[in-house]
């Protein structure tokens, strides 16, 4: 056990107290390791704004969760009830009610940019593999919690969305049904559903979600934080062993951010006072009606931040299997012309493509469909294997890479608007070629990654003070 320190006898109360503490819990060996001494590259812009926003949100979610949960009743008889009590009758409970689904919407678009500046910049290269891995699964955990959320109003888009999701799973082969009853606790969804998603959504998830959180802290404070030039400042420290390109991440961008969370905070009361339905994205006029298990909505759709990948899992079609087909084909024959496999792992590949066609022709479209749904999320725990880029930082890529992002978020909100539509023959098609263009961004990295003139990148960080 290693020595307790002592305070000077001079000391002031506060100060004891803290020798006390840092005696029985490294309370000021986190607060330098994290903050005072934790080492930021110097030329953070706007977009770095949204790592902190998340925590926000975050925190935002769970204050306003715990005083839901005082009141709500996860009872399918008595849930819509109680949320119209919520509205209604408790003292700020609308308020309540009203930050806590505009937070939801709220969390997945800062989740999104926080996302979308790791592409710009490479943050999901070496050395920060594992804190992108953990950023993912903070998206997939963050997905299935609002999922579970979302059948807890009891309302009509609540209780028909989570038919049609659950259903899905049904389509899996051979465990497919029995998974689906699992998911359910019932034949279709009832009481028992909704107590399964309030303990997953109130329990089971938060607490995944949160040590997950801490893992992606921990991992980008291991390794530090990536910036815009793509620069490892660690490579280039002064004689105190200080990166020169870094600065303590407090009192700097601790204070930093605060522009940005009052910047948030103003558009987050703006939509929560004046406009928390977001048009109906936020909060859909069918989940105002008690839900009735024998009315159908005319047009079933989830909510907004989960329709392009619902458009992905409609446009999966029996017209798109030989589509499939084609793709599988050309990916092994890439791979047999470029992959460094010896005879047995051709063989393997081989096999494996035959298999998967004939599976294509086989299965169901339904099945296929999940699948793609599924992949469409996947594929990203895979980024830092799938850029081959010589450089990080879109600052010295081609002028033509920056095109191929810009088409790929185009892409991804078309996808988006279609999901929220109603079917039809030509809006198929153009969420078809949507889906194919998504996963060809992604399988064809790296290959496109590396064409294309490089700039030279500087040796230390550019920096232009404000």
């Amino acid at each position: 056990m290693s020595e307790f320190k002592v305070a000077p006898a001079n000391a002031s109360a506060g100060v004891k107290l803290l020798t006390w503490v840092d005696n029985r819990f490294p309370a000021t060996k986190l607060w330098k390791e994290h903050l005072s001494e934790y080492y930021a590259p110097k030329n953070f812009n706007f977009w770095y704004f949204f790592g902190s926003l998340a925590l926000l949100v975050l925190v935002i979610q769970i204050v306003t969760g715990i005083f839901l949960v005082m009141h709500y009743k996860p009872d399918a008889t008595l849930a819509f009830a109680s949320v119209e009590y919520i509205m209604r009758d408790v003292p700020w409970g609308w308020l309540v009610r009203y930050m806590h689904s505009t937070g939801a919407s709220a969390f997945f678009i800062v989740v999104y940019l926080h996302m979308f500046r790791g592409f710009l910049y490479g943050s999901y290269r070496k050395p920060r593999e594992l804190v992108w891995i953990f950023g993912c699964a903070i998206f997939l955990c963050l997905m299935g919690e609002a999922f579970m959320g979302y059948l807890l109003p009891w309302g009509q888009m609540s209780y028909w969305g989570a038919q049609v999701i659950v259903n899905l799973f049904s389509a899996i082969p051979f465990v497919g049904p029995d998974l689906a009853l699992m998911i359910r606790g019932d034949y279709v969804v009832s009481d028992a559903t909704l107590n399964r998603f309030f303990s997953f959504h109130v329990i089971a998830i938060p607490l995944i979600l949160l040590g997950l959180v801490v893992a992606h802290v921990i991992a980008l404070h291991e390794v530090g934080s990536n910036n815009p030039d793509g620069v490892e400042i660690k490579a280039d420290k002064d004689e105190n062993g200080i990166p020169r390109d870094g600065i303590p991440f407090h009192p700097y961008y601790s204070v930093h951010d605060l522009m940005g969370v009052a910047g948030f905070l103003i558009l987050f009361s703006v939509v929560v006072f004046f406009w928390p339905e977001g048009g109906g994205y936020f909060l859909e006029s069918n989940n105002f009606i008690p839900a009735d298990s024998l009315k159908t909505p005319p047009h079933i759709a989830p909510v907004w931040y989960f329709t392009p990948f619902y458009s992905m899992l409609r446009a999966t079609t029996d017209e798109m299997k030989p589509v499939f087909a084609i793709a599988v084909g050309l990916a092994t024959l890439l791979g047999l012309l470029k992959g460094r496999f010896g005879s047995a792992g051709k063989a393997v590949m081989v096999v494996a493509a035959v298999l998967v066609i004939a599976g294509l022709f086989r299965l169901d479209a339904k099945f296929w469909g999940v699948l793609v749904m599924g992949g469409s999320v996947l594929i990203l725990f895979f980024m830092p294997w799938l850029d081959r880029s010589p450089v990080k930082s879109i600052r010295y890529r081609p002028g033509w890479h920056m095109a191929i992002y810009a088409v790929f978020v185009a892409i991804f909100l078309v996808l988006g608007w279609l999901g929220t539509q109603p079917p039809a023959p030509i809006k198929n098609i153009v969420s078809q070629v949507g889906t194919v263009m998504y996963f060809a961004f992604f399988l064809l990295m790296p290959w496109w990654s590396q064409q294309g003139s490089f700039k030279p990148v500087p040796d230390r960080v550019t920096f232009h003070a404000h």
